[in-house]
């Protein structure tokens, strides 16, 4: 898009959020803070487009008074990295909560169509996670140590190996939204269908509760994280599908940034996945309690930041945009 048709655009919206900080316009905090959300993705569309242009300029002097109206009374540490994980990502990340339920949904839904075709076809589950993998599992079960498979390799390696591959099926996950999100609904699907009928493969050998509070320890997070890939998919190809004002070539590239936001938020829970994974869950001899409270805490860590923070933060911000209207 050409920067004189990019002003054209916005330039009424701009208009309005500098009348609003020159208390020249009263606007409900709703709205003021949907306008602030948008002139800050106009600033970062702007710097990127046109980074030494005096749009880039203006926009970036409007949204840095607003910033410090609103959060005048707020510290903030000088650490980029720090910033992007308190404040930047989460705010933005509530404009994603639609294409996340999407994702939880399809990902829930085919978990439950993995479990029913495993308890309606005993090669399902052969079918879906290799003979191999089956075998070696049953032969477990009869040692009277199911869950023995998290037990074979060195802890550190197992770590690695095992964070690397997660993050390999998040960026799949990723990566195939540009399919118009059917890419991504797709490795939702195939995630769904194979947890369902691990779990079933379980229950028909009584042993759902002993495999869950085993494999959940690191599961809870690890298949939280790639259902959030999945959200980032679905940001993707929604940039194709619905451009809005924008062409879709630059709604294309804006959803690109948009994604990759959202998968480098995911980086730090792959890695504490892949520790628990190759650390704790091998230490199958815990007690139950110590087990559900590691289930609790990390599900508990993950709906905070990726659902309720977001909401919190974006009240703040309508409460201290009262201060500018």
């Amino acid at each position: 898009m050409r920067e004189a048709a990019f002003v054209k655009i916005h330039k009424e919206r701009w208009q309005l959020f500098e009348d609003v900080l020159g208390n020249k316009q009263q606007i409900s905090p709703d709205k003021l803070s949907d306008l602030y959300i948008e002139i800050t993705d106009d600033l970062s569309y702007a710097k990127t487009f046109y980074p030494n242009s005096n749009t880039a300029v203006y926009l970036n002097a409007i949204a840095s008074s607003a910033h410090q109206k609103i959060y005048k009374t707020k510290k903030e540490g000088k650490n980029r990295i720090v910033t992007f994980f308190k404040t930047e990502f989460p705010l933005e990340f509530y404009k994603y909560h639609k294409q996340l339920l999407i994702a939880f949904l399809v990902f829930a839904f085919f978990t439950l169509v993995g479990a029913f075709s495993a308890s309606e076809d005993g090669n399902f589950i052969r079918l879906i996670l290799g003979d191999t993998y089956v075998n070696m599992t049953l032969e477990n079960i009869e040692k009277g140590d199911p869950m023995a498979v998290y037990k074979d390799a060195d802890e550190t390696k197992m770590s690695i190996a095992i964070t690397l591959n997660n993050i390999k099926v998040a960026m799949y996950a990723f990566i195939l939204g540009i399919l118009f999100s059917v890419g991504t609904l797709y490795v939702m699907m195939q995630n769904g269908i194979m947890l369902g009928s691990f779990l079933y493969m379980f229950f028909e050998k009584g042993l759902l509760w002993e495999s869950s509070r085993t494999i959940w320890i690191h599961g809870t997070i690890e298949i939280s994280v790639i259902i959030i890939a999945g959200c980032a998919g679905l940001v993707l190809g929604n940039g194709l599908l619905f451009p809005k004002t924008y062409s879709r070539l630059d709604s294309f590239k804006r959803s690109i940034k948009a994604g990759l936001k959202i998968m480098v938020s995911t980086i730090p829970f792959f890695i504490v996945a892949g520790f628990l994974e190759g650390f704790v869950t091998r230490r199958t001899e815990m007690p139950d309690w110590l087990a559900i409270l590691i289930i609790v805490v990390s599900l508990s860590i993950i709906i905070f930041y990726y659902v309720i923070y977001p909401i919190q933060l974006r009240g703040l911000l309508k409460i201290n945009s009262l201060s500018i209207s």
